[in-house]
This record gives C-alpha cells, sequence and structure tokens, in this order.
C-alpha cells in the first residue's frame, strides 16, 4: 500500500474534523476487519502446521518443504492485471472470502489420522494449496481496495491498520489455534475458520464504505518486467528486499522446533512463538512507523536495528551451541528456557522494526517509477520480498538436516550480515 505524508489539517473547524474522522473510521473497520481474516492462513502454516507436522515425526526437511504450499503468493503478478481490469476489487474480494471458507468447509470434513505418523494426506496438501491461492488472490484485491479507498490524509492511519490487524489475524490462526488444539479437534478448527471466512465476505459485499469504489478503467498498457526494471533504484531494492529476511528466517524458523526437541511442550510454543511473538512484532512495527513519523531517515533506522538483529541472532546461536551440553534443559523453571523464549519475542520484536523501515523504502523506490506502474513495480518488490522469505523458510530445515544445527545457524549470522555491506551501497535518492 503506498505511504505517503499526509497533509496536516489546518485549522479545519472542529465539526469537520470530527466528520473526516468518522467517514475514516467507517473506511477502517471493515478493512481492519479484512486484513485480520487476510493473515489467518499465514498463521495456520507458519506457526500451527510446522508444529504438527515435527510432532508427526517428520524430518525438519519435510517440514521446510511444506512451505511451498505459499507458492502462490509469488505468482501475484500473473493475476493482479486481471483484478485491475475484470469486474471490481470488492467482487474479487467477496467471492476469494467465499471461496476460502468453502475450501476450510472441506478440510474440515477431511481430518487427516491423528495416529498416523505419515505427512498429511494428498488431498489435505491440495486444499492447504488452494487455501493460499485463495488468500492471495483476496490479498491483491484488498491492497487494491485500500489504495483506491484511502483519502491522502488517511494512508497513515490505513498502514498500521493493515500491518496490526494483518499479524494479529496470523497469531490467532497460529499460537492461538495450537494453544487451543487439544481441545479443538482439526474439523472444529476448520469449521470455526470457514464461519470466520463468509462472515468476513459478507462484510465485504456490505460494508457501506467499500461502495464508494468506481468501477475499474480499462488500461491502454500492459507493463513489462524492463519497464518496471528500468525504474530508478529498482534493481538494488530488488536485491535488498530479496536477501533482506535470509537469517532472520531460517532462524526462526528452526529455533523453535529445536526447542521442541530439547523438551519444550507444542502448547507453550505455540504461546510464545505464536501470540506472544506476534505481540512482540507488532510492537516492533508500531514502534518503526512512530520513529519514522519522527522523521527518521529509513535507511539509518534500518542500519541500526540490522545490527541490533545480528547481535540478537548471535545470543539465539550460543543457546543453541549450548543447549547441546550435558545437563542443558529448557524444563519449566529453567533460566535457559526463560533465555531462549526472551530470545524468539527479541528476534520478532526487531523483525517488526526491520520490516517497517524497508516496506517504507519499497514504497518510496516506487514512488520513483513513473505513475503508470507504481502499483506493478510495488506488487514485484513485494513479490521479491515474499521470495527471500519462503526460499529460505523451505530451505533451512534442509540445511539443518544435512549440515547440523550449528553449522546451520553459523550460515544463518553470515546471511544476517549481507543486509549491513547492501546498506553500504544504497543509493542516496532511497534516504
Amino acid at each position: 500500500m503506498p505511504c505517503q505524508t499526509p497533509p496536516g489539517p489546518g485549522s479545519r473547524p472542529e465539526p469537520a474534523r470530527a466528520l473526516l474522522t468518522l467517514t475514516m473510521h467507517g473506511k477502517l473497520l471493515p478493512l481492519a476487519s479484512l486484513y485480520l481474516v487476510q493473515g489467518l492462513p499465514y498463521g495456520l502454516q507458519s506457526g500451527l502446521l510446522p508444529i504438527l507436522l515435527r510432532a508427526r515425526g517428520l524430518s525438519l526437511t519435510r517440514v521446510g518443504l511444506a512451505k511451498g504450499l505459499y507458492a502462490p503468493w509469488l505468482f501475484k503478478l500473473a493475476w493482479a492485471p486481471l483484478v485491475d481490469r475484470r469486474g471490481s476489487p470488492r467482487t474479487w474480494l467477496t467471492l476469494s472470502t467465499a471461496a476460502l471458507g468453502l475450501v476450510c468447509g472441506l478440510l474440515a470434513a477431511l481430518p487427516p489420522n491423528q495416529a498416523s505418523q505419515d505427512a498429511l494426506p494428498a488431498t489435505v496438501m491440495g486444499l492447504l494449496l488452494l487455501l493460499n491461492l485463495g488468500a492471495a488472490v483476496q490479498d491483491v484485491a484488498l491492497d487494491t481496495l485500500a489504495v483506491q479507498l484511502l483519502d491522502p490524509a488517511e494512508l497513515g492511519p490505513g498502514n498500521t491498520v493493515q500491518v496490526v490487524a494483518y499479524k494479529l489475524g496470523a497469531a490467532l490462526a497460529g499460537g492461538g489455534l495450537l494453544v487451543l488444539l487439544p481441545t479443538l479437534s482439526w474439523p472444529l478448527v476448520f469449521v470455526l475458520l470457514a464461519a470466520t471466512y463468509w462472515l468476513a465476505a459478507a462484510l465485504a459485499w456490505t460494508a457501506p464504505a467499500l461502495h464508494q469504489l468506481p468501477w475499474p478503467r480499462p488500461s491502454e498498457h500492459t507493463p513489462h518486467l524492463q519497464d518496471l526494471l528500468a525504474a530508478p533504484e529498482t534493481l538494488w531494492t530488488a536485491g535488498f528486499v530479496l536477501t533482506y529476511k535470509l537469517g532472520e528466517q531460517g532462524a526462526g524458523s528452526l529455533f523453535p522446533l529445536f526447542l521442541l526437541d530439547h523438551g519444550a511442550s507444542a502448547p507453550e510454543l505455540g504461546l510464545w512463538n505464536g501470540l506472544g511473538a506476534v505481540a512482540c512484532s507488532i510492537t516492533g512495527s508500531s514502534l518503526g512507523g512512530a520513529l519514522l513519523a519522527r522523521h527518521w531517515e529509513p535507511l539509518l533506522l534500518l542500519r541500526s536495528v540490522l545490527q541490533l538483529r545480528l547481535g540478537g541472532l548471535a545470543c539465539q546461536t550460543a543457546l543453541l551451541f549450548y543447549l547441546d551440553t550435558p545437563g542443558a534443559s529448557v524444563g519449566p523453571g529453567t533460566l535457559l528456557r526463560g533465555a531462549a523464549l526472551l530470545s524468539l519475542c527479541l528476534q520478532h520484536f526487531l523483525g517488526g522494526l526491520v520490516t517497517t523501515a524497508t516496506f517504507t523504502v519499497m514504497m518510496h523506490c516506487s514512488q520513483l517509477a513513473p505513475r503508470a506502474l507504481q502499483a506493478t513495480h510495488y506488487s514485484l518488490l513485494a513479490t521479491l520480498e515474499l521470495l527471500g522469505k519462503l526460499l529460505m523458510g523451505a530451505l533451512a530445515g534442509m540445511l539443518a538436516d544435512g549440515l547440523g544445527p550449528h553449522p546451520c545457524f553459523t550460515v544463518f549470522l553470515v546471511l544476517s550480515a549481507l543486509p549491513l555491506l547492501d546498506l553500504s551501497l544504497a543509493p542516496s535518492t532511497l534516504a
């Protein structure tokens, strides 16, 4: 979503300000609900699914390769022009959200055998792939709707709503459901998700604020990749967003699984690596937005936070080394357990700060592109950012199984240092 500095309200009379505030709330409340629902599939498959697969005895490689289910998110550029040109964003949003409810209903009707130690059935994995396809279409439609709906003065609050609501939805589907899983059965979990999606589809179709959107006009020009890459500073930005999360994502996907292997319980990990970690991530994102609002330069903020993130990952790596010493335990009441859980939360807090600053740089870079290319340009950068995260998330388990935990985390440290070198080459126009 584009980010611009909103103009000040000046000397607008109080009644006018109150009316504008009421109008903005009428837009932000449905957007918050829809972005919360949009975060559910990510939380389901980043927080809940890896723990379930590891608990069934799958190798780290097979757990990591399950992130290939995110593949539809990498092809958003393929159907984004279709969403732009055929029908309205509200129609696409309603249909994709209702389809997500249908997929969840099918998942509820096809629960896997809980006693089996095999991977999830191919039918279930196929439905999870369809869940990601529907969520990716929903993402394009919702972002398009938000860009068209929000006025310049509403972009700041709109971006905050987007980040916080999405992460909250991910936390509820990941950590929240994992904590409740001993109580809730697989069918009941997906029945609840299906009902949530159908309610959200009804909201998308009936919310008064979403009826304000004009019908899209056909575009006369289809942007090509060379047009996007020729935009100022695109090559540097594309390289940075592709690599800035590699080390963090690899460590973040494996460290909770290593804690599970060393005796931590799945519900406890769900609480701390789900709800607790996302709360820290939201806090970090909010702090990043506040610092940028106080005129911190994004690249300067990135340099400072990336250095802190590297130090935090070094501490987490040291904890992992210590876990393999005789007598080390993450059992209840141990100091090591507290340090491990604290390191999880710290890395998510710093990750939220890094993400906010990086997305600001991405938006700034897209604003340097020709106006007719800006939306597609930002979609390209967002796809590359996601590709970097998914790439290491999928390969991290393979690295751990092949190299062992200690060399693997050493690789993550090196990868986390690379973005600091990239920043030394950053173009001045992005400062």
